[in-house]
């Protein structure tokens, strides 16, 4: 079996605040690219119970939503608009910019892995799930 070398990779978390005003939030999804690897990678998952628990009126269909978008936008393609035309790592950046909605990316970290993919998959079972 071949060793594959370590690239550094950074991830953010995808959190809802439904209640921006309050700050309370949710995490539902892991971003994490890997320049070297060339990787750009989204995990989510809502789970409305938890949403729901800090806000009762909290647009569950709206977060579906731009969570559709949040991934869309990673995978590139035409399904990403105009984020289609750019790379990931400029895709990656768009989508960890800080803002002030419902659906909001957290803090970038950073680490070292030499399969992004299943670095993803560790970070949304540990993180979001």
């Amino acid at each position: 079996m071949e060793d594959r070398p370590a690239h550094d990779y950074e991830y953010a978390l995808i959190r809802a605040v439904p209640r921006v005003e309050r700050g309370e939030c949710v995490n539902i999804g892991v971003l994490l690219y890997c320049r070297g690897a060339e990787y750009l990678g989204a995990r989510t998952h809502l789970d409305q119970g938890r949403l729901l628990a800090l806000d009762a009126l909290a647009d569950v269909a709206g977060v579906r939503r731009a969570l559709r978008g949040v991934e869309a936008v990673c995978a590139g393609g035409e399904a990403a608009g105009p984020a289609a035309r750019d790379t990931a790592g400029q895709r990656f950046r768009w989508l960890t910019a800080p803002r002030s909605a419902v659906v909001q990316p957290g803090p970038v970290h950073t680490g070292l892995t030499s399969d992004p993919a299943a670095e993803l998959h560790h970070l949304f079972d540990r993180l979001v799930l």
